[in-house]
């Protein structure tokens, strides 16, 4: 069953382009949180023995390759959909629907996971307070910014990644001033944290694949592609600005907090790293700004996920009455929006633990398919295979984009690969079901050739 678009019938309503360039780079860069660099670099630089720059170097190169294959297939279709649309346009609507599921896994608990970090931020500065309210307030906030309008949400994250950038400035100004002044390794020009006599390049690696998902929501910004102006034009280069941007933020801070801590404990927090560099009051002032930049955070990815149920909706994947609802007059996916609200909710109860480990095979499902659909889609359907430039373009680029996921795959956890592909057997039964075990076609709307 293929929703067809009859000649001369009514346009249906669609989603309101608003979004231009830097908003949309906003977007991305809310997504990805810089902040969470100080998250994550005490255990990085335990595992790379004090590389943490090298390895947000090997990890930026990976992630430019799937920037590269996402932005092809940006031009070629520029649907919502994303990494589903993709798939389902250039290998098959079977792939696409597994791989739109799978999708789900990874960005319907983002923003869970968003409000969840929010509150453990709120317990250890207001525990005389009960959390469940600070969620309540915080869910609401964000529902009702994505049921408005996406540019209020592009606005919002606008200003709370300014802020975000300009606070890691400052950071960075206290870093270089202490370690100027003897801290640390005592010299502001030193290879030491990109490499040594004892630097090895498999750690790095290792290293390097715990620091791919940090780049999480460059991707996300590809279902903003119908509600941007020239999306063929801007979403492509918004991709990979983001992840460059992201990337250079990364190694730069990094670097200058690998030399005031060449040595530091692989349990070390950001709250930890802040109270070292800064004193208390700075510590404390910068637990409650990452409140509001996970939440930045939350938001963005609130806006993604509801509008990949919305094309699948729009499909017929998924109950179009409810999924492929637009609200007539804010023209956002409202149901969506509600429904992914709600399962925010579940921070109330939920733990970290458990919620990180759902979110990433289905990003890793998304990263690999992209790269296998630019070689379908090019190199083997439009027979772009002519040219060296047409093999290095369509070829060889998402094939190393593919590799390098590849290394993402080996190390995933344990717990990650079991819950995904519990939850790709669930995704797999229903489209049976949809489909009467195969015999009918997956349901796909044929507005996007």
């Amino acid at each position: 069953m293929s929703h067809n678009v009859t000649p001369g019938a009514t346009p249906r309503v669609g989603l309101r382009k608003t979004l231009t360039l830097i908003p949309v780079i906003m977007m991305g860069l809310a997504y990805m949180q810089p902040m969470t660099l100080f998250d994550t670099f005490g255990i990085v630089s335990a595992k790379t023995d004090g590389h943490v720059a090298t390895a947000y170097a090997f990890a930026l190169i990976a992630i430019l390759f799937t920037a590269l294959s996402y932005g092809k297939l940006v031009r070629r279709f520029p649907s919502a959909g994303s990494a589903y649309t993709y798939a389902q346009k250039s290998i098959s609507p079977v792939v696409g629907f597994m791989v739109g599921w799978s999708s789900l896994l990874d960005y319907l608990f983002m923003p869970m996971i968003n409000i969840l970090l929010a509150k453990i931020y709120f317990e250890a500065l207001v525990p005389s307070i009960p959390s469940w309210i600070f969620v309540v307030l915080l869910v609401g906030f964000m529902t009702i910014s994505n049921l408005r309008s996406i540019k209020a949400v592009a606005n919002f994250n606008t200003v709370i990644v300014a802020l975000q950038l300009s606070l890691m400035a400052v950071i960075t100004g206290v870093l270089i001033y202490g370690v100027f002044h003897g801290q640390g390794a005592a010299t502001l020009t030193s290879s030491q944290p990109f490499w040594n006599s004892n630097a090895h390049v498999a750690p790095m690696i290792t290293g390097a694949t715990i620091l791919c998902f940090s780049f999480l929501g460059f991707d996300g910004i590809s279902s903003l592609s119908e509600e941007t102006k020239d999306a063929d034009r801007v979403i492509p280069k918004a991709i990979f600005l983001t992840a460059l941007i992201g990337g250079v933020v990364f190694i730069v801070v990094s670097y200058f907090l690998q030399l005031w801590f060449p040595r530091i404990a692989e349990e070390a927090t950001q709250p930890d790293i802040m109270l070292a560099v800064a004193g208390k009051g700075f510590q404390f002032g910068v637990v409650v700004f990452s409140t509001v930049t996970v939440l930045a955070s939350g938001m963005a990815a609130h806006a993604g996920v509801s509008r990949l149920m919305y094309v699948m909706g729009r499909d017929g994947a998924f109950p179009s009455r409810f999924f492929g609802y637009l609200h007539p007059v804010w023209r956002t996916p409202a149901m969506n929006v509600l429904l992914v609200g709600a399962i925010a909710l579940l921070a109330i109860k939920f733990d970290l633990e458990t919620a990180t480990a759902l979110i990433n095979f289905g990003a890793l499902v998304a990263f690999t398919f992209v790269n296998l659909s630019v070689i379908s889609q090019f190199w083997i359907r439009e027979k772009r295979n002519k040219t060296l430039k047409d093999h290095f373009q369509y070829l060889l680029l998402p094939v190393l984009g593919a590799l390098t996921v590849g290394a993402l795959w080996v190390n995933l956890e344990e717990s990650s690969m079991i819950l995904g592909l519990i939850w790709a057997a669930a995704g797999l039964i229903y489209l049976a079901c949809v489909t009467r075990v195969f015999r009918n076609p997956v349901p796909q709307y044929e507005d996007i050739a």
